[in-house]
């Protein structure tokens, strides 16, 4: 049996060394005792058993509840991942325990210690103190030896067994935590810095990886049974969902619950005494083990049993801890997860509320001092004047932005938490924090979404390019960028169907908590539209970035065919289960293991590279044509350098922003506006850079052709017009000999012509074979 249970398993031994903490000793240990059997007449409300092979005994602590009375035999069975290890018959009578030959009715009280030969120590194989999360069972059946119910099986019981190894590790969480926050916050140092292009691609991808953190962290919350491993590897990423354990605020939590009407959960308090069963077989098994109680409720007159049933199933269905009629509680679903984390069941829910906005409160007094700290740099001139200049002068825009990101990043968690809370109603102020978060966060989300949809409406209606005024509009791309930078211009409605990929799961968490089948199935349906979506559409912003988060979605719905087969709908045997359990923890922690690592070493390359954005290739929405970090771009030509000064590259650009103007985001006013902040002045509101209108740049003009008129001056030169009253599709107003020419605005210089008789640079020249320069395009050129 040693040999047949190493080999399906003996590949994994090598991975589980990394993993396992180290230990003092090798042990077995067993927690709780679960009904197998629907009117099982033997349970427990405490269970605790001990095994130690280096001085071969076991501990036994066991407060038992029996219906049985008679003589017994045990029908021991004990098996690893469904493969069957051990089979044998005990006799109680012949071990010598006392109480349990012949076994009474009533409370059992046992407490001592079981000598264990050598021959069984010998059927234990050697991995079995060593592989984390060890997925064994030990199954006993008693069996009737005397009396009317001689030879039937009366009672069953069964408990798991670990061996104080697993993939629960606080490394992990650490690690994984650090890396996805490291790589957000480069991505906003980059941006601080000017190098917008090579600041999406890392934050599109950090935001990907954390998206991916949540996913794993939202199977853990599923109410469906999963086989140990499998639990302790999500419970990793519980920590992106904001449940993470704090002894002061778990009291403060619990106070302002009894406070507020509510009746806190206590099963941390009782663990000394009652057994807490972590589910991992079907609600129709948790139903059994509450069968003793049905029986009671059966006896009772039916005016009175009728109610109380009413009452057992609503329970059942609101709450996860249940208590059986032995006194012991299940856990199941989010429940589990909470009790995983050392969190009472009705203190989570204030736990990922309070860490979301301790997350928000020390990100913007991390700007705030941020901003403070450059400016003092500046001033004590251990700073250029022109590091992080944008932000300076419009940092509470980008705090906007900010706030918007985290937003974002923490509606996965609040919408599941909310939802449940309505299903809990754990004290009335507690379900109004419920409905204001959840209406708070889901408005505002849907309303920038809505904001993003009509400037690039507005930008197409314009321009005929959504990216122009999304990428080129510093507002639009500080405030709203969160929605729309990780995607392609064309693709900037992606955020809604992301919201709504979010908010179902969430629903199939919160609502189907009894349910796990359903959940199951709502999953494989969510995460196959996904990943058709994501492989149809493509909506990312270039070929690496739609890889990466194709190859998430894929592993997602892998994910969710394994949940599909844990509910065990398909009746596949158990060792099926325990291997596929297995198989997942190998390959997410594979694949996140991956994705750390390429995170990792992009994030390590964009920092120390002279130029980050050269790293990465132009993407085809042209969207670096209308970034203030177009490197690619020169300011040698007169007409680059006059882009530049309308786009705001030059120092002093929005010193006052107006934080409260939305149509900055919307019209391509915003630029007119920013060239009067130049001191630039404008005699009419029509004359915006790139608009349609009839004194915009490339269109006809109704000034005087002899003179400017009241047109803005140039900055360089004010004698000559800012915006020349003739566009490439204008009529020349210049001819000498045929060429056309016109006066430089920048250095006052005549008209004239080249010895190639050609245009000068000072005019504004289109070839027949030569398409525009982008920013060209950007005003309105096809």
């Amino acid at each position: 049996m040693r040999l047949s249970l190493t080999r399906p398993v003996a590949a994994f031994a090598s991975l589980a060394a990394l993993v396992a903490p180290a230990m003092a000793e090798p042990i077995l240990q067993s927690n709780s005792l679960n009904s197998c059997q629907e009117n099982s007449l033997f349970s427990a409300s405490l269970f605790k058993v001990v095994f130690t092979p280096n001085n071969k005994t076991a501990n036994v602590d066991i407060v038992a509840v029996s219906s049985v009375q008679g003589n017994v035999t045990f029908d021991v069975e004990v098996s690893a991942y469904g493969f069957p290890i051990i089979k044998q018959k005990v006799s109680p009578c012949d071990m010598g325990l006392a109480g349990l030959c012949p076994m009474t009715a009533g409370k059992i009280p046992l407490n001592f210690n079981l000598p264990v030969t050598g021959d069984a120590l010998e059927q234990v194989p050697g991995i079995a103190y060593n592989f984390p999360d060890l997925d064994a069972t030990v199954k006993v059946i008693f069996t009737m030896t005397d009396g009317p119910e001689a030879g039937n099986a009366v009672a069953c019981v069964e408990a798991d067994i670990s061996n104080g190894k697993t993939v629960d590790l606080l490394g992990v969480k650490w690690a994984t935590a650090i890396v996805a926050g490291l790589a957000l916050t480069s991505s906003a140092i980059m941006s601080g810095l000017g190098h917008y292009n090579a600041a999406s691609h890392v934050a599109a991808n950090a935001l990907s990886l954390f998206g991916y953190f949540q996913a794993q962290a939202m199977l853990g919350l599923t109410g469906v049974p999963l086989p140990p491993v499998v639990m302790s590897w999500t419970q990793d990423f519980q920590w992106s969902m904001g449940i993470i354990r704090l002894e002061f605020m778990q009291d403060i939590f619990t106070w302002y619950q009894r406070a507020t009407g509510g009746t806190p959960a206590t099963i941390f308090d009782s663990l000394t005494t009652v057994s807490v069963q972590v589910e991992k077989r079907s609600l129709d098994f948790i139903e059994a083990g509450m069968s003793l109680a049905k029986r009671s409720v059966a006896m009772m007159p039916r005016s009175i049993a009728e109610p109380l049933g009413q009452a057992m199933k609503r329970d059942l269905m609101r709450r996860a801890n249940i208590e059986t009629s032995s006194g012991s509680y299940i856990v199941y679903g989010i429940q589990r997860v909470a009790f995983r984390a050392g969190i009472e069941s009705t203190n989570v829910f204030m736990t990922c509320v309070a860490f979301f906005c301790l997350m928000v409160i020390f990100v913007s007094l991390a700007v705030a001092a941020f901003k403070g700290a450059c400016e003092m740099a500046v001033k004590n001139k251990m700073m250029d004047s022109d590091k992080f200049l944008d932000f300076r002068n419009g940092w509470l825009t980008v705090l906007k932005g900010i706030l918007f990101r985290l937003t974002l990043i923490g509606f996965p968690s609040m919408a599941i938490m909310c939802l449940w809370e309505f299903t809990q109603n754990d004290s009335a102020a507690l379900m109004v924090l419920a409905v204001f978060f959840l209406i708070g966060m889901t408005t505002t989300l849907c309303w920038a979404a809505f904001k993003v949809i009509m400037i690039a409406r507005r930008s197409i209606v314009m321009h005929n390019n959504p990216a122009y005024i999304l990428f080129s509009d510093p507002q639009a791309l500080n405030k709203w960028g969160f929605l729309y930078v990780q995607f392609r211009a064309s693709a900037y409605y992606f955020i809604l169907p992301y919201l709504g990929y979010l908010g179902l799961k969430a629903m199939f968490i919160a609502f189907a908590q009894h349910s796990g089948t359903v959940q199951a199935v709502g999953f494989l349906i969510i995460e196959a539209g996904a990943l058709i979506a994501a492989s149809v559409l493509r909506p990312w912003m270039d070929k690496s970035t739609n890889s990466f988060n194709i190859a998430i979605c894929a592993i997602n719905f892998v994910n969710s065919i394994f949940l599909m087969i844990f509910t065990e709908v398909f009746n596949q045997p158990r060792l099926v289960t325990g291997v596929v359990g297995v198989v997942l923890w190998i390959a997410n922690a594979s694949f996140a293991l991956v994705l750390l690592l390429m995170l990792i070493v992009t994030t390590v390359i964009v920092i120390f590279r002279d130029n980050p954005d050269g790293r990465y290739t132009y993407m085809a929405d042209d969207r670096t044509s209308f970034m203030k970090s177009q490197t690619h771009l020169t300011t040698t030509t007169e007409l680059d350098a006059l882009a530049a000064t309308a786009r705001g590259g030059k120092e002093g650009f929005n010193k006052g922003m107006d934080l409260d103007d939305d149509a900055e985001s919307i019209t391509s006013d915003s630029l007119r506006r920013q060239t009067e902040r130049l001191g630039v002045p404008s005699a009419h509101s029509n004359q915006s850079f790139g608009a349609h209108s009839n004194n915009s740049f490339g269109a006809q003009s109704n000034y005087n052709n002899q003179g400017y008129g009241n047109r803005p001056q140039s900055p360089a030169n004010p004698s000559m017009p800012f915006f020349p009253a003739d566009g490439p599709r204008s009529p020349p107003r210049y001819q000498d000999n045929g060429s056309m020419r016109a006066p430089s605005p920048f250095d006052g210089s005549p008209p004239y012509r080249n010895q190639n008789n050609s245009p000068g640079p000072g005019a504004f020249r289109q070839q027949n074979n030569a398409s525009p320069s982008p920013w060209q395009r950007g005003a309105g050129y096809d």
